[in-house]
């Protein structure tokens, strides 16, 4: 079985703490992982520059509204509680991403 890192560690406990669902607590985990791997950095060493990057490669490939959203808030989540820090914006609107759900509807 393979070893889980600290940091990934210290996030599923703050999932856990806050009582979100086992499904929700897979995919924040799944997101904050396809990013540090896009980057091949530990997440804990990327910035609001990266997230902005990896929101644009997302929406470039056409992701699905629903799946952009879920990287958001993992991202948000695991930056915002997880690690504490506050450099990066309470909310990261998503201009193309609302705009083509509000054209289909």
């Amino acid at each position: 079985m393979a070893q889980i890192s600290p940091l990934r560690q210290r996030m599923i406990e703050d999932l856990t703490i806050r009582n979100l669902s086992p499904e929700t607590q897979r995919s924040y985990v799944h997101h904050v992982a396809k990013f540090s791997r896009f980057f091949g950095r530990s997440p804990d060493q990327l910035g609001y520059e990266e997230v902005r990057a990896y929101q644009a490669h997302l929406v470039g490939r056409r992701v699905s509204w629903g799946a952009l959203n879920q990287t958001v808030c993992a991202l948000r989540f695991f930056y915002g509680v997880t690690l504490g820090r506050s450099d990066l914006p309470e909310r990261n609107r998503l201009p193309a991403a609302q705009q083509s759900r509000l054209q289909s509807d």
